[in-house]
């Protein structure tokens, strides 16, 4: 079957569109008609050279489409049904997902080979094999993925709205709730406003925290984290830390999430400092993988009892969260919608990326229909 997908050829290079050669669903597989794909950060690391892949590659981990054809044994999904791709496949059986860490699961090791979990392509063209980002490719008309990368979710759901929860909003909404753990009264800080940070402004208030303070350069991102609920917004760090030093009389905030484009040592200092005794630093973002950008003196550390952790996907359970935020959507607890800010076409994806780091777009997303 042909198929039009936007490719990175190379390190550096922008998206090129062209009509690819796409294998039919093997065993344990299915073919997924995109409707939606979303324009996350994590893919311009792939395409710069940040987060290296294997090229050449098709773009896009954040999608939503409906069920077309399924491969043998396959009994948990059939033709119609919607779906969502999970970037963060799950076999269940393996110890991580055996043991409710999902996120961890170990099928994921090939994600930036993009091949299938048993190592081999369905992407092709003149000979070559061209993988998928995160084992799904979403920036395509149609593609085939492993049955452990999609979760069934209500036909009644808009899968152009649906598709956020593919990344953003679970990555974001979990690293406040679960990897941060806020809880109600807490005082979180949360560093970069786009697609997940946005998500954690939805988390931490969901939690119940007291107090919610954002640190963005972008103003529109600012106004519209305080439209999520988020209760101080600032361009700066200093006059950050200065307020949360007021509001919580000297202690400190409970949390500091970092989920801006590209982490540096900056942030992480920053985010150190602002958290009082027994406080937690989650880092979400992203940056190159050969870059040392955790740099802290360990006395602070020690004396203070700070915690400093990494999350992926916001430590959430793909199979059930991507689900349980949809139902919290579908209840009126949860924005999808104004998340939204521009819709494209396939062959927009290069304008969408610059329109991201232009900071006009909290969330892009890819039309197919």
């Amino acid at each position: 079957m042909k198929t039009k997908a936007a490719v990175v050829l190379e390190a550096g290079k922008p998206f090129e569109i062209m009509e690819l050669d796409l294998d039919g669903p093997g065993p344990g597989e299915v073919m997924v008609k995109m409707v939606a794909a979303g324009l996350c950060h994590s893919d311009l690391h792939l395409a710069n050279g940040d987060m290296p892949p294997r090229y050449p590659i098709v773009g896009g981990h954040e999608g939503a489409g409906i069920i077309e054809e399924v491969g043998a044994g396959v009994t948990r999904l059939k033709p119609g049904d919607h779906v969502v791709c999970s970037f963060i496949p799950m076999c269940g059986s393996c110890r991580y997902c055996s043991t409710g860490r999902q996120n961890l699961c170990d099928m994921g090791a090939t994600i930036l080979e993009g091949s299938l979990p048993d190592g081999t392509f369905r992407f092709h063209k003149d000979g070559l094999d061209f993988g998928g980002v995160c084992m799904v490719g979403t920036f395509s008309e149609r593609t085939t993925v492993s049955q452990f990368s999609v979760v069934k979710i209500d036909e009644w759901l808009p899968l152009e709205k649906a598709v956020l929860v593919g990344c953003g909003v679970p990555t974001g909404w979990g690293t406040a709730v679960y990897t941060g753990g806020v809880r109600a009264g807490d005082t979180v800080v949360i560093y970069g406003i786009g697609g997940l940070g946005i998500n954690a402004v939805q988390g931490a208030v969901s939690a119940g925290a007291k107090y919610v303070v954002v640190v963005d350069p972008v103003a529109m991102k600012r106004d519209v984290a305080l439209k999520f609920g988020a209760t101080h917004a600032f361009s700066e760090p200093a006059a950050a830390a200065e307020k949360v030093k007021e509001l919580t009389w000297g202690q400190g905030a409970d949390q500091a999430l970092i989920l801006v484009g590209s982490v540096d040592a900056e942030v992480v200092q920053n985010a150190t400092a602002i958290i009082g005794k027994g406080g937690t630093v989650v880092i979400t973002g992203l940056a190159h993988p050969e870059l040392l950008n955790i740099q802290l003196s360990s006395f602070e550390v020690t004396l203070f009892e700070k915690t400093i952790k990494g999350s992926l996907f916001g430590s959430a359970n793909p199979q059930y969260d991507i689900v349980r935020l949809l139902r919290l959507y579908d209840a009126g607890q949860l924005k999808l919608d104004e998340l939204i800010t521009t819709k494209y076409t396939l062959e927009e994806v290069n304008q969408g990326y610059q329109d991201l780091e232009d900071g006009k777009n909290i969330r892009g997303v890819i039309l197919f229909e």
